[in-house]
Protein backbone atom coordinates (compact mmCIF):
# COMPACT_ATOMS: atom_id res chain seq x y z
CA UNK A 1 0.00 0.00 0.00
CA UNK A 2 1.24 3.46 -0.89
CA UNK A 3 2.05 6.08 1.71
CA UNK A 4 -0.59 8.75 2.22
CA UNK A 5 1.97 11.38 3.24
CA UNK A 6 2.97 14.29 1.04
CA UNK A 7 6.13 12.33 0.30
CA UNK A 8 4.34 10.53 -2.57
CA UNK A 9 3.28 12.43 -5.67
CA UNK A 10 2.22 11.96 -9.25
CA UNK A 11 3.59 14.35 -11.84
CA UNK A 12 3.24 15.03 -15.52
CA UNK A 13 5.95 17.08 -17.15
CA UNK A 14 6.64 18.43 -20.59
CA UNK A 15 10.24 19.40 -21.25
CA UNK A 16 10.64 22.24 -23.72
CA UNK A 17 14.08 22.59 -25.35
CA UNK A 18 14.71 26.12 -26.62
CA UNK A 19 17.30 26.68 -29.31
CA UNK A 20 20.06 24.25 -29.99
CA UNK A 21 22.54 23.17 -32.57
CA UNK A 22 19.93 22.11 -35.16
CA UNK A 23 17.92 25.33 -35.12
CA UNK A 24 14.22 24.51 -34.98
CA UNK A 25 14.52 20.73 -34.53
CA UNK A 26 14.15 19.63 -30.91
CA UNK A 27 13.16 15.98 -31.39
CA UNK A 28 16.51 14.53 -30.32
CA UNK A 29 16.35 16.44 -27.04
CA UNK A 30 12.81 15.33 -26.27
CA UNK A 31 13.64 11.71 -27.12
CA UNK A 32 16.38 11.79 -24.49
CA UNK A 33 13.94 12.18 -21.60
CA UNK A 34 10.32 11.62 -22.47
CA UNK A 35 7.59 10.82 -24.90
CA UNK A 36 6.41 13.39 -27.42
CA UNK A 37 3.94 15.44 -25.40
CA UNK A 38 4.59 14.74 -21.76
CA UNK A 39 5.75 12.11 -19.36
CA UNK A 40 4.05 10.79 -16.24
CA UNK A 41 6.01 9.99 -13.11
CA UNK A 42 5.10 8.86 -9.63
CA UNK A 43 7.05 8.21 -6.49
CA UNK A 44 8.65 10.01 -3.60
CA UNK A 45 8.58 13.80 -4.13
CA UNK A 46 12.37 14.17 -4.11
CA UNK A 47 12.90 11.33 -6.59
CA UNK A 48 10.35 12.78 -9.02
CA UNK A 49 12.00 16.21 -8.82
CA UNK A 50 15.45 14.66 -9.26
CA UNK A 51 14.27 12.79 -12.37
CA UNK A 52 13.05 16.04 -13.93
CA UNK A 53 16.33 17.72 -12.98
CA UNK A 54 18.26 14.85 -14.59
CA UNK A 55 16.33 15.41 -17.82
CA UNK A 56 17.29 19.09 -17.80
CA UNK A 57 20.93 18.15 -17.26
CA UNK A 58 20.89 15.54 -20.04
CA UNK A 59 19.41 17.96 -22.58
CA UNK A 60 21.91 20.69 -21.65
CA UNK A 61 24.76 18.17 -22.03
CA UNK A 62 23.49 17.46 -25.54
CA UNK A 63 24.07 21.10 -26.44
CA UNK A 64 20.68 22.72 -25.90
CA UNK A 65 21.30 26.15 -24.33
CA UNK A 66 17.87 26.63 -22.72
CA UNK A 67 15.28 24.27 -21.28
CA UNK A 68 11.85 25.10 -19.88
CA UNK A 69 9.49 22.63 -18.26
CA UNK A 70 5.77 22.63 -17.58
CA UNK A 71 4.96 20.47 -14.56
CA UNK A 72 1.68 19.33 -13.02
CA UNK A 73 2.01 17.69 -9.62
CA UNK A 74 -0.67 15.96 -7.62
CA UNK A 75 -0.62 14.82 -4.02
CA UNK A 76 -3.30 13.05 -2.06
CA UNK A 77 -3.46 12.33 1.66
CA UNK A 78 -6.94 10.83 2.08
CA UNK A 79 -6.06 7.51 0.43
CA UNK A 80 -3.28 5.88 -1.60
CA UNK A 81 -3.18 6.91 -5.25
CA UNK A 82 -1.17 5.96 -8.32
CA UNK A 83 -1.20 6.72 -12.03
CA UNK A 84 -2.33 3.17 -12.82
CA UNK A 85 -5.25 3.49 -10.38
CA UNK A 86 -6.32 6.73 -12.06
CA UNK A 87 -6.23 5.15 -15.52
CA UNK A 88 -8.15 2.11 -14.26
CA UNK A 89 -10.83 4.34 -12.71
CA UNK A 90 -11.36 6.22 -15.98
CA UNK A 91 -11.45 3.00 -18.01
CA UNK A 92 -14.04 1.49 -15.65
CA UNK A 93 -16.25 4.58 -15.89
CA UNK A 94 -15.99 4.65 -19.67
CA UNK A 95 -16.84 0.94 -19.88
CA UNK A 96 -19.93 1.36 -17.70
CA UNK A 97 -20.88 4.79 -19.07
CA UNK A 98 -20.91 5.98 -15.44
CA UNK A 99 -19.36 9.40 -15.19
CA UNK A 100 -20.66 10.32 -11.72
CA UNK A 101 -18.40 10.11 -8.65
Amino acid sequence: ERSTSLNHCTADFCLIPIGGEDGASVGKYIAECQSGYGTGLEGPWDEVMNAIKACHEAVHKMGCPRVATDIRIGTRIDKPSSLSQKVQSVEERLASNSFAE
